[in-house]
C-alpha cells in the first residue's frame, strides 16, 4: 500500500491557552467547579506542555461552556462533516487524483455520532461516485488511525479498488464535559479540532512520491480499557483519563 497525499483541516478560530484560561475564568463553571479544579486547569493552561494554542469550532470562547446533548450534537453535525472534506479535498489534490478515482472511503471518529454516518456526508461532499465502497469506523478514539489504514490495506489487497481515501476527525468541541475530575478538567484544556485525510493506493503514485506502507501488527488488550475512554453522562461524552 502506497500514501499519494495527506491534508488536513482545522476550524479557522485559533485560541491560545491564555485565553482559554480566561473564558473559563469567566464563565459560570468556574463558580461550580471547586478549588483543586481550578489549580488543574491553571496547571495545563499555564505551563509549558508544548501547546501554544489549538483550534475550536467555535466564533468565540464562552460558546465553549453552553455544554448540552442538543448544543454539542448540533456542534458535530455541522462542523465534522465540514473538516472531513476539507482535508479530503486536500488529500486529493496532493495525491493528482479527480474524486471519481475514488473507490473505497473510509471515516474514523469518536466525537460524535451521525446514523447515516460521516461517510455519505464525505461522498456528497466531494463528489465521490455513487458506487463508492464507504465505511464508518467509530468510538476507536487516538488509535483511530491505524485501523482505519489497514482496513484501506484489506480494501486495497481485492480487485475492487485501486485507491482508497482515508479519513480521522473528532471536534472535541463537540464533546466538551466540565466536572471536578483532574482527567476530566485535562481533556477539556488540551483537546481540539481537526481532520486529516490519506490517500492510499495499490501502486505509486507519479512523480516520485512514493510512501509505502509495508505492514503492521494490532494488540487489542481488554484490560487497558478504562486507561483512556469515553462514558455517556447525561447524555452527553465525559472523557476520563487515568
Amino acid at each position: 500500500m502506497h500514501i499519494l497525499g495527506v491534508g488536513t483541516a482545522t476550524p479557522s478560530a485559533r485560541y491560545t491557552k491564555a485565553e482559554c484560561l480566561v473564558a473559563f475564568e469567566k464563565s459560570a463553571w468556574f463558580a461550580r467547579l471547586d478549588g483543586r479544579a481550578h489549580l488543574v486547569a491553571r496547571t495545563v493552561l499555564q505551563r509549558d506542555n508544548g501547546i501554544e494554542a489549538r483550534r475550536l469550532s467555535v466564533e468565540a470562547l464562552d460558546e465553549v461552556f453552553a455544554i448540552d446533548p442538543d448544543t454539542l450534537s448540533a456542534r458535530f453535525l455541522k462542523h465534522a462533516p465540514l473538516l472531513a472534506v476539507q482535508a479530503g479535498e486536500r488529500a486529493l489534490t496532493r495525491a493528482g487524483l479527480q474524486a471519481s478515482q475514488v473507490d473505497a472511503v473510509v471515516v474514523s471518529t469518536c466525537t460524535g455520532y451521525l446514523c447515516p454516518g460521516l461517510s455519505g456526508y464525505v461522498v456528497e461532499g466531494l463528489g465521490l461516485r455513487s458506487d463508492v465502497q464507504a465505511f464508518d469506523l467509530v468510538g476507536q478514539g487516538c488509535a483511530a488511525a491505524l485501523p482505519n489504514l489497514m482496513l484501506g490495506k484489506a480494501l486495497l489487497a481485492t480487485a475492487e479498488c485501486e485507491h482508497v481515501l482515508s479519513i480521522c476527525v473528532e471536534v472535541s468541541s463537540a464533546a466538551m464535559y466540565l466536572d471536578n475530575d483532574p482527567g476530566v478538567l485535562i481533556s477539556a484544556c488540551l483537546f481540539g479540532d481537526g481532520a486529516g485525510a490519506a490517500v492510499l493506493a495499490r501502486q505509486a503514485g507519479p512523480g516520485g512520491r512514493r510512501i509505502e506502507w509495508k505492514d503492521s501488527t494490532s494488540l487489542v488488550d481488554p484490560g487497558q480499557r478504562s486507561a483512556l475512554m469515553f462514558e455517556q453522562r447525561d447524555g452527553m461524552l465525559r472523557n476520563t483519563l487515568t
